[in-house]
C-alpha cells in the first residue's frame, strides 16, 4: 500500500528539521542519546511519516545551537494541519489567545528515566535565548514564530484544505498571522533596537494584505502595539518563556502605500519609542 503523500506543511517541517540534524552532526543514534526520544522516533519525524512533539523541535534547536522560532512556526501550521485544527477556526480574545497543549509531549517535562521496551522519559531542556533565523535549505519559509504567545485573535478560517493563507485583507483584521498563515514568506518593513535592547520588527505579509510586529530579547511587562491608520492591535510579554521566543501582536489591514507604526512601552520606567515601515 503506497504512504499518503505528505502535506506541504509536513514536508516543510520535515527539511527544516533534517537541515538542524545535518548542522548537529549527530546519527539518529546520537539524537537518541541526547534526547528522550527514540531512534526509530526520530527517523519517522525527519521523513515527516509523524508529526514530533514540540519538545522534539525544541531540543533538535538546541543541539543544532540556532533559536527555535522559526522551526517552531513550522511545527504550529504542521500540528494545525495534522490535528485538523487548521479548517476549525478558534475564535479568542484579541488578548488572550487560546493555548496550544503539545499534542505528542506533556509541557514543562521533568528529567529523563529510562523506561521499559527502550521508552525513555521526557527531558528538561534549557530554554533557548536570542532568537535567529533558521536557514532552512531548499525551503523558502520566513516564518514568525510562537504563534501561541502572540496577542493575535484567530479568526474562523474557510473548511478546506487549502494550504495557502486562510484570509486576505479585512478578514485577517485582529488574526493571529501564523494560524492564519500569513506568517509564511512575510517582509520586514521596518527594524527596531529599543533602549532596553529589546529587538522590533514590523512584518507585511503581501498574500494577506496585512502587517503586524514583533518583538524579542524583551522583559516580562513589555508591550507593542501596531498600526497602519485603522485599529491598533497590540501584544504584551507575559512570562519568562515570552522573553526568550517571538511575540507577536495580531494582524493589521495594511494596503500598498500604507505606512505601519509600531510602539513600544517597556515595562521598566521609559518612555514609548516608536517607528515607522511603509508597504511597497
Amino acid at each position: 500500500m503506497t504512504p499518503p503523500a505528505l502535506s506541504p506543511e509536513r514536508a516543510r517541517l520535515a527539511a527544516a528539521l533534517r537541515e538542524l540534524k545535518t548542522r548537529t552532526g549527530l546519527s539518529l543514534a546520537g539524537l537518541a542519546a541526547k534526547t528522550p526520544y527514540s531512534k526509530s522516533s526520530w527517523e519517522r519525524y525527519l521523513n515527516g511519516k509523524t508529526l514530533p512533539p514540540r519538545q522534539a523541535v525544541r531540543d533538535l534547536c538546541r543541539l543544532a545551537g540556532e533559536a527555535e522560532g522559526r522551526c517552531l512556526a513550522l511545527w504550529e501550521i504542521a500540528e494545525s494541519q495534522w490535528s485538523g485544527r487548521a479548517t476549525e477556526g478558534t475564535p479568542a480574545g484579541p488578548d488572550t489567545p487560546p493555548r496550544r497543549p503539545d499534542a505528542a509531549a506533556p509541557a514543562e517535562p521533568g528529567p529523563a528515566r529510562a523506561g521499559p521496551a527502550g521508552h525513555r522519559g521526557v527531558a528538561a531542556v534549557a530554554v533557548l535565548a536570542s532568537v535567529c533565523a533558521v536557514a532552512v535549505g531548499g525551503v523558502a519559509v520566513a516564518l514568525l514564530t510562537l504563534p501561541h504567545r502572540d496577542g493575535a485573535r484567530s479568526a474562523p478560517p474557510p473548511s478546506s484544505s487549502v494550504t495557502g493563507p486562510l484570509c486576505r485583507g479585512a478578514a485577517c483584521e485582529g488574526g493571529n498571522p501564523m494560524h492564519m498563515r500569513c506568517g509564511v514568506g512575510p517582509s520586514t518593513l521596518a527594524s527596531y533596537r529599543t533602549a532596553t535592547g529589546a529587538r522590533l520588527e514590523l512584518r507585511h505579509s503581501r498574500a494577506c494584505g496585512t502587517g503586524w510586529a514583533r518583538m524579542w530579547n524583551t522583559r516580562i511587562g513589555d508591550r507593542l502595539t501596531v498600526t497602519a491608520g485603522g485599529p491598533t492591535r497590540s501584544a504584551q510579554v507575559k512570562n519568562r518563556l515570552d522573553t526568550e521566543e517571538f511575540v507577536f501582536t495580531p494582524m493589521t489591514v495594511a494596503r500598498p502605500g500604507a505606512v505601519v507604526r509600531a510602539c513600544f512601552r517597556p515595562a521598566a520606567d521609559g518612555g514609548r519609542e516608536c517607528f515607522d515601515g511603509r508597504v511597497r
